[in-house]
Parts: structure tokens; sequence; C-alpha cells
């Protein structure tokens, strides 16, 4: 019983693991279109004063 336990533990871990390496990932993508994006739109908005000189 003393084995099962130890295995249902780690496997547990295994699990928070894996949530907290996918949720840290996500949120590296989600930076990294955020600063894309930031990116896209300060150049448009670069070029549009730019035309009106």
């Amino acid at each position: 019983m003393a084995e099962f336990r130890a295995k249902k533990n780690s496997n547990s871990k295994t699990r928070i693991n894996r949530f907290t390496t996918k949720c840290s990932s996500l949120g590296k993508q989600h930076r990294a279109r955020l600063y894309i994006l930031r990116r896209c739109v300060t150049m448009l908005l670069r070029s549009y004063i730019d035309q009106d000189d």
C-alpha cells in the first residue's frame, strides 16, 4: 500500500510539473505575440505620423 501511495504522489507531482510547464510556455507565447503586435502598431503609427509632415 505504501508503494502505491508513493507512485500516486510522484504522479501528481508530474502532473503539476507538466501543468506549470505548459502554463509557462503559453505565457511566453502570449508575451511574444503582444510584443510583436506592439511593434507593428508602433511602426504603423510612426508611418502615419510621418506622412502628415
